[in-house]
């Protein structure tokens, strides 16, 4: 379950406490290469070739985190945050493509990520219809002690890639809730593309989770629970096409 950007702001307020960061976040390791974006803020920012990157520092505990960025398609993060349960951060790049389930003709995304070989995380897609009822998250890889909201509900073959699937409630301090629908890849990938429209289309047809949502935004980030010592995360290359 990843809680980030705008929705993360309001969502963090009902589900942790506001986390308060001293000058250390200025501290935090620099990108090698000269970027042309960079930020330690808890919320940082920003939108380049039509992608906002977040920073996203969101939950309870969280250490140190910046993220930089060459372009929208190409950016990364290094992440200091201490071996405690809870997810800590999710930076991301978040593409808006504002149309409901049954108008897309298509939509797909490639990835390629480097992820390093210790800490607890997962490289994961975070897709969310615009009423913020309904989360859909499709996991690439993962790493240490992470697993997903929810009941299992058996393996699929969607989008190009073998899932398990899992399907859950995130409760809200105000009594509501939203969905969650978790696909976590049989086995981890680092480069890759997938079909996100027939996964949608099972959710609303086959299994009517759902119905004909307005999907609002697909964000691909690395949600982290722990990085002690800091550790590099990058995305080297990913983009999102609708059609």
């Amino acid at each position: 379950m990843a809680r980030r950007t705008t929705l993360g702001r309001l969502r963090t307020a009902l589900l942790a406490p506001v986390l308060a960061f001293g000058a250390t976040l200025g501290l935090a390791a620099a990108p090698a290469e000269a970027a042309v974006w960079n930020t330690c803020d808890q919320w940082g920012n920003t939108t380049l070739g039509g992608y906002t990157l977040y920073n996203n520092i969101w939950g309870s505990g969280a250490g140190a985190q910046c993220t930089w960025a060459n372009s929208g398609t190409n950016w990364g993060v290094w992440a200091n945050h201490p071996n405690t349960g809870g997810i800590k951060s999710y930076p991301n790049a978040k593409k808006a493509v504002n149309r409901r389930i049954s108008a897309f003709t298509t939509l797909t995304s490639t990835y390629d990520v480097t992820v390093p070989a210790a800490g607890a995380y997962n490289s994961s897609y975070d897709i969310w219809d615009t009423d913020y009822d309904y989360e859909i998250m499709l996991w690439v890889n993962a790493n240490g002690a992470v697993g997903a909201l929810g009941d299992h509900q058996g393996n699929v073959t969607l989008g190009g890639h073998s899932w398990d699937v899992y399907k859950g409630k995130v409760p809200h301090a105000d009594g509501t809730s939203h969905d969650v629908f978790s696909f976590l890849r049989t086995s981890d990938s680092t480069a890759g593309t997938v079909n996100i429209l027939p996964i949608l289309k099972w959710i609303k047809d086959t299994k009517q989770w759902m119905g004909d949502e307005t999907i609002g935004d697909v964000q691909f980030g690395f949600e982290i629970t722990s990085s002690s010592g800091g550790l590099d995360f990058r995305a080297n290359n990913l983009t999102v096409s609708a059609g």
